[in-house]
């Protein structure tokens, strides 16, 4: 884990950070903001330590104009509550109060290092995905993990990288289809200064930031053609160039792929390239739907039921007769994701001794039906079919689109990902309604009106 400490090394931040070596992270300090910058675009880092003094503001502002992702943890004298209470305000994610306790050091340590969402499984289809997965974890060829949304894809890819040879090493994530076309060959690849309009100072790319160690690609189907080729170049060579840059790089990494789409069709329909489909198909890891693993699904609503009860300080309490017969019979379309958002939900409406049916609730806050998802599915169809004679087919779609994207409070990803259409395709359609005049949800936010015509 690589820890970037921001501040003037004084005894107790030296104490911090000999502690922090302790528990295995590898170290860098920088005076003040504008050289922790620095760092962060040489090097990299996992997490951001910096001293409560400093303009902490200034720093997370200027990791979101560079799109860097590291947290920030500030840290400063335990009486100076005024300076925590605004350091959380202006961006910090968590304070450490000095001198520090080295149980808490460890506790944050293990917050950033360790998987946000554990792996988790039991059912059989999963066991045959998970064997083939540690069997080729130790070897240096490129896995390609493919399934539906929310299935679990990036969760696999770290369980590969835990297993392999380089699990001591940098695993990096980028979002191919979080991140805009003309940023995305930056994002991965680095720039030189200058290099094009708000390019202030060098900074490497994902490929470099994942030197030594595992370099994850998700949701690659979304990558532009045009942007392929140099991607093919570095896998086969090794070597990257970045933006406006004279010389390559040579990089050491092993990367990883996701996609929720069926890469073979979109081969065929010429936005993927067939050389590089096969370049990462080396291996191919075929993640099963929830609604396929019936015996994952009570495990892991156990799990988030003990995960979410510790994280919002409740007791931990079990799901009763009927709330499992419930979460059995729903067809989990989300899969995983939507399975622990409804059991987040459940853990904080539950009363009693038990999380009950009346807790398992939809995110409109409907109570899921007890037929089973045949029944479900015809009523749905039925109502429905009958909301959509006598409109247009555009006028469905621009409702289907903007009520998706209010379902997501105005995350394009997201309601992408719902919707089965690449993100680039969700923005050309919501700038077409915003010219017509239509409200379209911010990030965050909802639309106030809601009518397409």
């Amino acid at each position: 884990m690589r820890l970037l400490m921001i501040g003037r090394l004084n005894g107790e931040l030296i104490t911090a950070s000999k502690i922090a070596m302790q528990r295995g992270a590898t170290v860098t300090q920088a005076d003040a903001v504008p050289q922790g910058l620095n760092v962060l675009r040489a090097r990299g880092a996992d997490l951001i330590m910096i001293d409560v003094s400093l303009p902490i503001r200034d720093l997370v502002t200027a990791l979101e104009a560079e799109r860097i992702r590291t947290p920030v943890v500030a840290c400063g004298v335990s009486a100076d509550a005024e300076a925590a209470v605004a350091a959380i305000r202006a961006g910090a994610k968590e304070y450490i109060p000095l001198p520090p306790d080295p149980e808490m050091i460890a506790a944050v340590l293990e917050a950033v290092t360790t998987d946000r969402a554990a792996f988790v499984w039991r059912d059989p289809s999963m066991e045959r995905v998970v064997k083939l997965a540690e069997q080729v974890a130790r070897s240096e060829a490129s896995v390609l993990i493919t399934g539906e949304s929310g299935t679990g894809k990036e969760v696999l890819a770290r369980h590969v990288h835990q297993k392999s040879n380089r699990a001591g090493k940098p695993f990096v994530s980028v979002n191919c289809a979080a991140i805009p076309e003309a940023l995305l060959e930056s994002e991965l690849f680095g720039h030189e200064k200058g290099a094009f309009t708000g390019a202030v100072a060098r900074r490497i790319g994902r490929f470099e930031e994942a030197n030594g160690g595992t370099l994850l690609l998700d949701e690659i189907s979304e990558m532009d053609v045009r942007l392929q080729s140099k991607l093919l170049r570095a896998l086969q060579e090794r070597v990257i160039d970045r933006v406006g840059g004279t010389a390559p790089v040579r990089v050491d990494i092993r990367v990883l792929a996701t996609s929720n789409r069926n890469l073979v069709e979109e081969v065929r329909k010429g936005t993927f390239r067939e050389d590089l489909f096969y370049r990462l198909n080396v291996v191919s890891l075929k993640l099963p739907p929830l609604r396929e693993r019936p015996a994952d699904i009570l495990e892991l609503a156990h799990h988030f039921a003990r995960k979410y009860a510790a994280v919002n300080g409740v007791p931990v309490r079990p799901l009763s007769a009927e709330a499992r017969a419930l979460v059995l019979k729903n067809p989990w379309r989300g899969n995983v994701r939507e399975l622990e958002n409804t059991l987040h939900r459940a853990v904080l409406l539950a009363s009693g001794e038990a999380i009950g049916s009346d807790a398992i609730l939809s995110p409109e806050g409907e109570a899921f039906a007890a037929e089973g998802p045949a029944a479900r599915a015809a009523q749905v169809a039925e109502a429905a079919t009958r909301g959509l004679v006598g409109r247009t087919v555009a006028q469905v779609e621009c409702d289907l689109i903007l009520d998706t994207l209010d379902h997501c409070l105005g995350n394009r990803t997201h309601a992408a990902k719902i919707l089965g259409i690449s993100i680039r395709t969700l923005r050309n359609k919501l700038n077409e309604y915003v010219s017509a005049g239509l409200d379209v949800a911010e990030p965050g936010s909802i639309r106030a009106s809601a009518a397409c015509g």
